[in-house]
């Protein structure tokens, strides 16, 4: 025996299949009174339902027209495709083809929590849809008040099939004051990209450079390239263009800006900033990288500092390089220029590494027989001074070096055992002689090196708390000869700081120049506490001190100034300490001790306070020795109303009747967020963030100051203004982004509804 068909209630709405297909699909009809003929008419009345195939229509009264494939609900109609809900008092629709119209009705878009109302819709066929006089807003009506935000058009035309709407006599209101209006206004369906117009940005206020007005212009090429060109007025610099174009190939990548100030009126000359990124996969074994950043004058970091994203603002490479792997080997080629942004103040001038015009060069890293594990490195390079890079004068020339090593690591699950073999060896060959510096000089050096490592665990509790706990203790000994360096050149060379990976390593200098004449013992002792379901990390605490057995001849100086050996003994003691054991509290320190001078010459001192969501506290303090020190605040926290993971939180949007959803109050949340850098020594601010934002549900309001130092007497301030209507688009200066490099633990408002979509055409 069959079987009985079960029916299942569905709440989304699909349309039939077209075709015979859809013809062929069973018609279900439920209501208290079914009346009609069979194929031919039928009518249901009281809580009707029409159901064929993955089409639902819910109504007070249902007729359906078999020959013309006409169905036509009265009272209360409902219908809910693919999430989004409309609801009104009359429909008529050609079921196969979706042909129809809907009266008055309410929408609601579940993707953007927002929706409307219209005179009409009149659905042209599955993909296309005419809207008359209709409105959207994921705002409520407060009574006699319409919407904080609304969106009114005298028509829109929506292609499901070429993802575009278009409305006709667009205007946008704020708490009833038109901010944005256009004859026609283009936007997407979907987070698919469109080509058009964007809204047009109020560039922040600026200390430099006054405000300024954008609008730009998106280009959908193709699926795998765009572009953006956004043409600028300034009210004190003039006209500027910003243009961005982007690629995506199976083999290639990359991405071109290029922002264009033709005729700067501050400084009657032509300005301009150039990057670009490129990436070519030739096969699995080939890869070309390719990066450049240049700007037109020395003066460009200052005036637009928000359109260099080099992490060194007056330092802008170019860097050329081609890599190729064979078998274990990965050989390359690289060409590497700088330039250099100087200024007028020789306090402040800076010294610039040296060019690599090529440089070449490969790379072994392999096991052979008997579990040794074998390294080898040779290199050639041209080293060069970049133009305007250096206030005295430096030697350039050629090196070829080579650095290789052979370790025999003995590995248990709780120990660790591993000797071995290092050398060092370079040949120079300088345009000229330089002070004490030969023209052509070689030398070769080999380091011995012990590395032994174990690993202790066992189950304690803290606190009440179930958890692991190891110990990690180390030691490695490195002995490396003298070798006198002095008349060497030193291209790429400078100390390394020390901290807890740095402390064990052979050479105490980056690069190949200098290699530290060293023969020392480093222990160093680590403990952990684990959280035994999760293996999260809830403490460390560890130390690490080196002795030296002989003094240490060859050090680096970060002024230049001559070396000062390290004498024999017991050398700067090192400290650290983590812990997110409070709830809500992360304490992290370091440390640095000298116990010949008996002082502390570098520490760093953090805490986070995190309670919840949109609440987060930080402080930072950080002491180098006779260099700087600074103190570091950052916060994000609600000053005034809920959050929104708060009952009464300000979470509302229209729901499908054109009511709110969520809290009925009005009441919106500010919050306060920033960033501020002090720096005590020179008892001024480096660079500071401060903001307010204003969370009212449906829209959110964002202020946002930033200052940035350009000197010791100098910093530029600027203001950035942005209002975040959600559901429809961002209008105003971006700060987002600002925000998440500042402030550590900020979370964006609305972080969990994706409901912001862009406006795009304007005519």
């Amino acid at each position: 025996m069959a079987e009985p068909i079960e029916l299942r209630a569905s709440p989304t709405v699909q349309p039939p299949p077209r075709g015979a297909a859809g013809r062929q699909l069973p018609i279900i009809l439920q209501a208290r009174t079914l009346t009609g003929q069979p194929d031919l008419e039928m009518a249901a009345e009281g809580s009707a339902e029409f159901r064929r195939g993955g089409l639902v229509i819910r109504a007070g009264r249902l007729t359906y027209d078999q020959p013309d494939d006409l169905a036509i609900a009265k009272g209360d109609v409902h219908i809910n495709r693919d999430g989004n809900l409309y609801t009104g008092p009359e429909l008529q629709l050609k079921v196969q083809r979706f042909e129809g119209f809907f009266v008055n009705p309410v929408y609601y878009f579940s993707r953007t929590g927002a929706g409307g109302a219209a005179q009409r819709v009149d659905f042209l066929d599955e993909q296309r849809a005419v809207a008359t006089a209709a409105t959207y807003t994921s705002c409520p009506s407060d009574g006699s008040v319409g919407p904080a935000w609304l969106l009114t058009t005298a028509r829109v035309n929506v292609d499901f099939g070429t993802n575009e709407g278009v409305a006709e006599g667009a205007v946008l209101r704020f708490y009833g004051v038109p901010i944005l209006a256009a004859p026609r206004l283009s936007f997407p369906l979907t987070d698919a990209r469109k080509s058009g117009w964007l809204p047009p940005t109020i560039v922040p206020v600026d200390s430099r450079n006054g405000p300024a007005f954008s609008i730009p212009y998106y280009w959908d090429i193709a699926p795998n390239r765009d572009a953006t060109l956004t043409p600028s007025l300034s009210a004190r610099r003039g006209p500027s263009l910003e243009g961005e174009y982007r690629y995506l190939e199976p083999q290639f990548n990359g991405e071109v800006k290029l922002n264009l100030l033709p005729f700067d009126q501050l400084t009657e000359s032509t300005r301009y900033a150039l990057s670009a990124t490129h990436d070519t996969d030739f096969d699995r074994d080939t890869r070309l990288q390719m990066r450049l950043q240049r700007v037109s004058d020395d003066d460009y970091w200052k005036d637009f500092p928000h359109q260099i994203s080099s992490l060194t603002a007056r330092l802008l490479a170019t860097d050329l390089r081609l890599n190729r792997l064979f078998g274990d080997w990965d050989t390359y080629a690289r060409v590497q220029q700088w330039q250099v942004l100087q200024t007028t103040d020789a306090s402040t001038r800076i010294e610039a590494p040296y060019e690599r015009l090529p440089q070449v060069g490969a790379r072994y890293a392999g096991r052979v027989g008997a579990g040794f594990d074998v390294t080898f490195e040779s290199e050639f390079n041209r080293f060069t001074n970049p133009p305007n890079a250096v206030s005295v004068e430096r030697v350039t020339g050629m090196r070829v070096h080579a650095l290789g090593s052979v370790s025999r690591p003995y590995v248990t699950p709780g120990w660790s055992f591993t000797p071995k073999l290092i050398f060092n060896a370079a040949s120079y060959s300088l345009d000229h002689a330089l002070g004490n510096v030969d023209a052509t000089a070689s030398r070769v050096i080999p380091t011995l090196s012990l590395d032994s490592a174990w690993v202790f665990e066992r189950g304690t509790r803290f606190f009440g708390r179930a958890v692991r706990q190891t110990l990690e203790p180390r030691l490695l000994y490195v002995n490396t000869p003298f070798r006198d360096q002095t008349s060497l050149p030193n291209f790429d060379s400078s100390a390394k700081d020390l901290n807890f990976d740095s402390v064990f390593t052979e050479n105490a200098f980056s690069g190949i120049d200098r290699v530290s004449a060293a023969h020392h013992l480093t222990a160093g002792l680590t403990t952990r506490v684990l959280d035994p379901d999760t293996g999260a990390e809830v403490l460390r605490l560890g130390l690490a001190q080196r002795y030296l057995f002989r003094d240490q001849l060859i050090t680096l100086q970060p002024n230049g100034s001559a070396d000062v050996p390290l004498t024999q003994g017991l050398r700067d003691l090192l400290l650290l300490g983590s812990t997110t054991l409070v709830p809500s509290w992360a304490l992290n320190a370091s440390v640095q001790y000298s116990p010949e001078s008996g002082r502390l010459m570098r520490s760093v001192v953090g805490m986070r306070y995190s309670p919840g969501p949109y609440r987060t506290l930080s402080a930072t303090y950080r002491l180098t020795r006779g260099l700087s020190e600074q103190v570091e605040l950052g916060w994000q926290w609600p000053i005034y109303g809920p959050t929104p993971d708060e009952p009464g939180g300000s979470s509302r949007s229209v729901g499908p009747s054109g009511a709110a959803t969520g809290s009925g109050n009005c009441q919106g949340s500010w919050y306060a967020v920033g960033r501020v850098n002090y720096s005590t020594l020179d008892r001024r601010i480096i660079d500071a963030v401060a903001g307010l934002e204003y969370d009212a549900g449906c829209w959110i309001g964002r202020v946002v100051a930033a200052r940035t130092s350009t000197g010791l007497s100098e910093a530029t301030t600027r203001l950035a203004v942005q209002l975040e209507l959600v559901g429809l688009s961002r209008l105003g200066t971006n700060p987002l982004q600002v925000l998440k490099d500042n402030v550590l633990g900020y979370r964006l408002l609305r972080d969990d509804r994706a409901l912001v979509q862009p406006l795009s055409t304007y005519d």
